[in-house]
């Protein structure tokens, strides 16, 4: 019989439910113990929903109250020191949270207290989940502090439902994580097989039937000795629980030269995604054991498209009718809870979607197709094939051709020169990366908006009152490029979607971000095109209000890209140009319009990087072609500049180099500025602005911190091409953190400064 499974379930639930949970406890007005409640409920219903809808294995354990990564480092005992935790015992939830946003301890500094940098964050893989990079030393030991898994396997039991626990396996943990004293991670191995043994002998006397371990590093190409890492990690394993059944999953792509390392591996089965490569299936047939389980992922966890159930079926039906199981291709964290609720939708896009819940259908369906034939989901497959057919008839117009150059008419040097001149600036400039908090004020003026007790008018006069504010604020503490805020704008990428052709906009398709931010991507079903200004209004007021030189802020065309669900009927690279060309028109305007300084975001412009280094140049090649067509059209004297988040700037600097921005925003400080260990080896031909002060964290870094931060650049920098920034926007934060820390950040430059 073919088993219907999924490989992990979102967990914010379907009104993001955790996320109000949260940032009660975390505003101290809901106690640790109705946290816990709320969880357990969310898990309750998931279970529930998954039992409901047909599948045979429900994951258990993939449920997380900030992220997976870091509940599993925690639950190993990988916490470093300063987070509250004595070194044994359970990890109480003022350290995972201390870990993840960082805190106040008691114990150390002059007033018994001192302040705890979170755990760096980065994107985990080519998705936009972030997760919180776990720390080691030479040293580590790992020591299970508790097994959240157990206690899932023993919560579904009494309530009637044998789960499968879900596990990040014990060579992608090391991989992803990070050694602070130059340990190589996987040295570390033997130390960690232990820990996992024990995890795993108690998930087996809690009455799991099946285990998952989930080994996403194999869909990448291998460092050095992970090969026999995996060798070594799972023979151990799979002697000191002999009997329990592991099922590796690997996901994000094909394994392509490790898939006979992972079929020799002593599992009872392993997952392949075969939405991201279907052509690793007939490989993987030739390798599989006799008595090896395959699990395919045929229905797409990481887009909300429907599953043609035809053509999903024609790949099934190559495996083994035995030991077969039908799943999505990963986790559907990665996707909405439920259609039931986008009543809004057109429904000509409406009936083409499928949300986590929808696609649970979709696997379930597909089991039965193999085992009762196709006659038992007759409806299910002619609604499929009718879909399948209209695919690509959607749009009113031809795809459109993205013409126009993408060069600026100078090399950086006589640009710089000129912008200069224009702008005046003092050495080490002061900006922010563009938002200021969204307060509850921001946020009730477009809640009354769109229920009609606001009108336009007074909507726009409130802004405006914040914009001037915001303005009057920056020129008196003395930040050299002010911004005007971004208030009227709901999401960095929702607010320009909304003024573009092309996309459409679901009421509640809420997807995690990390811990308990959450965004709602807008879907791509239509050709892309700009209609009018989206922006210049609100850049032409700000700079109105001050003699300093204002930044314009647009959101780039590749993050408009990667952070959208993207119809997936046509290259990537052809939608990406028409995103190009409608910024290119917005940037135009701007600089018509006497804004000096315009910045194109580029946060997710990594995020859409292949995992593998053979399938990098071409997505680098239309990427950077891309942003330069957004940005190619202006004079020398309009300084360009971008931001990009979690820059890890080594394997790809040339690249970034290459979109000719003016000046580059990145994040460095969670890292202390070892992401610009890339500049050691490459001649940085522009403007750079490494953060200073890590905005993910509450934390309001003192002058003094963010001054040190500024000399370590300094270090591998020239200062005349270095700019002071936070690492991101400041949208989450509020003004009792932005106030002192911007205050802070322009302290420290003047500090700087005066020691050149």
């Amino acid at each position: 019989m073919t088993i219907a499974a999924n490989l992990g379930y979102p967990r914010i639930g379907p009104r993001r439910e955790l996320k109000t949970a949260l940032e009660a406890h975390w505003a101290g007005t809901l106690p640790e113990a109705g946290l816990r409640e709320v969880a357990t409920s969310l898990r309750t219903a998931s279970r529930r929903l998954q039992q409901g809808a047909g599948i045979g294995h429900i994951p258990a354990g993939d449920f997380a109250l900030y992220d997976h990564v870091l509940e599993t480092a925690c639950a190993l005992g990988a916490i470093p020191p300063g987070h509250g935790w004595a070194g044994e015992g359970p990890v109480s939830l003022a350290t995972l949270f201390s870990l993840a946003r960082g805190g106040s301890h008691e114990g150390e500094g002059c007033c018994g207290k001192h302040a705890t940098a979170a755990l760096e964050m980065t994107k985990w893989f080519d998705t936009n989940y972030h997760y919180l990079v776990p720390e080691f030393t030479a040293a580590q030991r790992f020591v299970p502090t508790a097994n959240p898994w157990a206690e899932a396997v023993r919560e579904g039991i009494a309530a009637g439902c044998r789960t499968r626990p879900v596990l990040l396996g014990p060579v992608s943990f090391l991989l992803l994580g990070r050694a602070t004293d130059g340990t190589a991670p996987l040295a570390l191995l033997p130390a960690l097989l232990p820990a996992y043994a024990s995890l795993l002998h108690g998930i087996a006397e809690a009455g799991a039937a099946w285990v998952q371990l989930d080994e996403p590093c194999l869909a990448t190409d291998l460092p050095p000795g992970a090969a026999e890492a995996y060798r070594s990690a799972y023979r151990a394993l799979a002697e000191a629980v002999p009997g329990l059944p592991l099922l590796l999953a690997t996901y994000f792509g094909g394994l392509r030269e490790n898939l006979p390392l992972a079929f020799g591996l002593p599992v009872a089965g392993v997952h392949l995604d075969l939405v991201r490569d279907p052509a690793q299936l007939e490989p993987a047939l030739e390798l599989l054991g006799p008595q090896q389980w395959l699990s395919l992922g045929v229905v797409d966890g990481r887009n909300v498209w429907r599953t043609d159930l035809r053509a999903a079926l024609g790949l099934l039906r190559r495996a083994p009718a035995q030991r077969l199981m039908v799943a999505p291709s990963c986790s559907l964290l990665h996707v909405p809870h439920s259609l039931r609720h986008e009543t809004a939708l057109d429904p000509a896009l409406r009936r083409r979607l499928a949300f986590a819940e929808e696609k649970l259908g979709e696997v379930a369906t597909l089991a039965r197709a193999l085992d009762e034939g196709e006659a038992a989901v007759g409806a299910a497959l002619a609604e499929s094939d009718r879909i399948a057919a209209g695919r690509g008839t959607a749009p009113p117009r031809p795809v459109a051709t993205a013409e126009g150059s993408g060069e600026r008419a100078n090399p950086y040097a006589i640009r710089a020169a000129a912008q200069q001149a224009r702008l005046r600036l003092p050495p080490l400039p002061t900006t922010t990366i563009g938002s200021f908090p969204q307060t509850a004020e921001v946020r009730a003026a477009r809640a009354a908006l769109a229920r009609g007790t606001l009108d336009e008018a007074g909507y726009e006069a409130a802004m405006r009152g914040l914009i001037a504010d915001a303005v009057a604020w920056q020129d008196a503490i003395g930040i050299d490029v002010p911004v005007h805020g971004e208030f009227e704008r709901n999401d960095m990428v929702k607010y320009f979607a909304e003024r573009l052709d092309g996309y459409a906009f679901t009421k509640h398709g809420w997807v995690q971000s990390y811990g308990s931010r959450c965004v709602a991507p807008p879907v791509i079903w239509r050709d892309v095109a700009r209609p009018a200004p989206m922006t210049v209004r609100w850049s032409v007021y700000a700079q109105s209000l001050t003699a300093r030189p204002m930044k314009g802020m647009l959101t780039g065309p590749v993050t408009l890209l990667n952070w959208s669900f993207v119809r997936d009927d046509l290259p990537r690279e052809a939608i990406c140009r028409q995103i190009a060309l409608a910024i290119r028109d917005e940037v135009l305007d701007l600089e018509a319009a006497g804004i000096p300084i315009i910045q194109i975001d580029e946060p997710a412009f990594r995020e859409g990087l292949p995992l593998r280094a053979a399938d990098r140049p071409d997505y680098l090649r239309w990427a950077t072609a891309c942003f330069r067509l957004a940005a190619g059209g202006v004079r020398d004297e309009t300084q360009i500049h971008t931001h990009m988040c979690y820059s890890e700037f080594a394997d790809i600097i040339e690249a970034i180099a290459a979109m000719d921005a003016d000046v580059v925003s990145i994040e460095t400080a969670r890292s202390r500025m070892e992401l610009l260990g890339a500049f050691e080896d490459f001649a940085w031909p522009s403007g750079i602005g490494p953060g200073v002060w890590d905005i993910h964290s509450p934390r309001v870094p003192d002058a003094a911190e963010m001054a040190g931060l500024l000399r370590l650049a300094l270090r591998r920098l020239p200062p005349g091409q270095v700019w002071l920034n936070p690492d991101c926007g400041l949208k989450t934060r509020g003004w009792a953190e932005v106030r002192p820390a911007l205050e802070n950040l322009v302290a420290a430059a003047r500090l700087v400064r005066a020691e050149l």
